[in-house]
C-alpha cells in the first residue's frame, strides 16, 4: 500500500483548448494572474500554440508557462508540428501529453505518448501525462485495466524522478459533459494509479508524484474533489476560461 500521506504541492493547470482570440485571453491570463497571486499551490497556463509568446509576456513568476501538445521527435522535417526543445526555448515549464482528445481524434496510443513525454523530460519540460477511461469502458468493469495500461505504456522508464512529470486522471466521460466523477469515484482511480506507479517504479516515487483530477471541475466541486487524499490538484478547461472560476479552484486547491 502506498501512502497518500506524503505532502506533495497542488498544481491547477488551465487548459485553454482551441478557444478564444489574442485580446480575450490576454485580458483573461492579467486576471488570472492577479487573482491567484499569493495562492500556494502551483499554476500553470496551457494556451493554443499561437498564443504562447504574447500570454509569457503578461505571466509572472507566480504563474508557469504550459503548451497543450508536443511532437516526439527533435526538430526537423515535420510540417505543423513543435518540437519539444522549442516550448523549452520559449520558457515553457510543461506539456500536456496524451490528452483524450487527442487520443481520439488524433489515434494517438500509449507508444506515442510515451515518446512525447520522454521528448520534452529530455528537453527539460515536464509532461503532464493524461489518462482516462471511457464510459463504455467503466460501465464494463475495465477501468482499473484500462489505466494500468495507459500508465504503464505511457510512463514506463520515465518515472525515475518524480517531479520530472504530472500525471492527470481524466475520466473521457466527464470531460466537457458537465458530469463529473463523485468524490469516491475520484479517490479510487487515483488511489489505484498511485499503487500502479508503485509497481512500476517504486513506493517512493509513488507517494512523491503528483497526480491531477480532470474532468468538469467548476468552483462548487472542486473544494470535494481536491480534497481527496490521492488528488493533488486539476487539470481544468472549461472553468479556466473564466478566471474568478479558475481562481476559486486554485483557491479550492491550495487549501486542501
Amino acid at each position: 500500500m502506498v501512502s497518500a500521506s506524503t505532502k506533495r504541492h497542488p498544481i491547477v493547470v488551465a487548459n485553454w483548448k482551441m478557444h478564444g482570440d489574442l485580446a480575450g485571453l490576454s485580458t483573461l491570463a492579467a486576471a488570472i494572474r492577479d487573482k491567484t497571486a499569493g495562492l500556494p499551490a502551483e499554476v500553470v497556463i496551457c494556451p493554443p500554440f499561437p498564443y504562447l509568446i504574447p500570454i509569457a509576456a503578461i505571466l509572472d513568476e507566480t504563474i508557469l508557462l504550459g503548451a497543450q501538445d508536443v511532437h516526439f521527435e527533435g526538430p526537423g522535417a515535420h510540417t505543423g508540428d513543435v518540437a519539444a526543445a522549442m516550448l523549452a526555448d520559449l520558457g515553457c515549464r510543461y506539456a500536456i501529453v496524451g490528452h483524450s482528445e487527442r487520443r481520439t481524434h488524433h489515434g494517438e496510443t500509449d507508444e506515442v505518448v510515451r515518446r512525447k513525454a520522454a521528448a520534452l523530460i529530455e528537453s527539460g519540460v515536464r509532461p503532464i501525462v493524461c489518462v482516462g477511461e471511457t464510459l463504455e469502458q467503466r460501465e464494463r468493469g475495465q477501468t482499473e485495466v484500462v489505466l494500468e495500461r495507459q500508465l504503464r505504456g505511457s510512463l514506463t522508464e520515465l518515472t525515475a524522478d518524480a517531479g520530472r512529470f504530472v500525471i492527470a486522471y481524466e475520466p473521457v466521460w466527464a470531460i466537457g459533459t458537465g458530469r463529473t466523477a463523485t468524490q469516491e469515484q475520484a479517490q479510487q482511480a487515483h488511489a489505484f494509479l498511485r499503487e500502479c506507479l508503485g509497481s512500476i517504479e517504486s513506493t517512493d516515487v509513488a507517494a512523491r508524484a503528483r497526480i491531477q483530477y480532470g474532468g468538469s471541475v467548476k468552483p462548487d466541486n472542486a473544494t470535494d474533489l481536491l480534497s481527496c487524499p490521492d488528488i493533488d490538484g486539476g487539470l481544468i478547461g472549461g472553468a479556466s476560461l473564466d478566471a474568478e472560476s479558475f481562481a476559486a479552484i486554485v483557491r479550492a486547491g491550495a487549501d486542501c
